[in-house]
């Protein structure tokens, strides 16, 4: 039996969008002999979540302290035990679209050179309309340091999304889970696993983006100056030094 979790961080205001996440996730074909679990963790204790978190045998949940969401998700992985093979990361107020899991277990499955996935992106308007990225890349491998060197070229802009990531469970935890950061802590997670190993990314779109008023990443602070310039130097930082020791996943 092959497992992979899908790792949810949610806070009080993004609570109510966690009926549209399950529904997609109920909605998922896995291949034969698999299975999901969702592992969904608050970030704070207040008691306006549990009470819309679905009553199921594959979904758990758990408060702690506020942190942010990358804290939050890596605190999840304390249980995501070791019969799990691949972790993904589906936000509170997003969905995944048909196919998104099948296809991160099939290439997983059957590319041992591959580390880990991500996927074309649909934001989700506020109307209902969806708006794609004109600039993706062919599906396929991405090789190692591919994404930083574009990330460098492009105001640190990667060319792959990821808030789709899907990765192996133990390359995850020797890479510590996600960056202790206020935000891009999921950027800085996507650059250590380039710089580590190879990924791939899929053509269909694998994440629907909601774009809502509370969004964490709409905010003015996202874009404040001095933190963003010490987020971005954390986070090349990391992926140069990662590379610089040589240390490949699988190599």
């Amino acid at each position: 039996m092959g497992r992979i979790a899908v790792i949810t961080a949610v806070h009080a205001p993004s609570a109510p969008y966690l009926a549209d996440a399950w529904k997609s996730l109920q909605e998922q074909e896995l291949p034969d002999g698999w299975e999901w679990r969702w592992v969904i963790q608050e970030d704070g204790q207040s008691s306006d979540v549990a009470p819309l978190v679905p009553r199921d045998p594959r979904v758990s949940f758990s408060q702690g302290r506020p942190g942010g969401p990358g804290v939050a998700r890596t605190v999840a992985l304390s249980r995501v035990t070791d019969d799990v093979d691949y972790v993904r990361v589906l936000d509170a107020d997003d969905m995944l679209p048909a196919g998104a899991l099948g296809r991160d277990v099939d290439v997983l499955s059957s590319r041992p050179d591959i580390g880990w996935t991500t996927a074309r992106v649909l934001d989700l308007m506020p109307d209902g309309s969806t708006v794609g990225f004109d600039q993706d890349p062919p599906e396929g491998p991405i090789e190692r340091g591919a994404v930083l060197e574009h990330w460098q070229a492009n105001d640190f802009r990667a060319q792959v999304h990821p808030a789709t990531l899907c990765v192996r469970r133990d390359l995850l935890l020797a890479l510590g889970g996600w960056a202790a950061l206020p935000a891009s802590e999921d950027t800085a997670l996507l650059l250590a696993l380039n710089a580590t190993s190879r990924g791939w990314f899929h053509g269909p779109a694998g994440l629907l983006y909601r774009k809502w008023p509370g969004q964490v990443t709409s905010q003015p602070a996202h874009g404040e100056v001095v933190e963003r310039d010490a987020r971005m130097a954390v986070v090349e930082a990391r992926a140069q030094a990662l590379r610089g020791m040589g240390w490949q996943y699988g190599g």
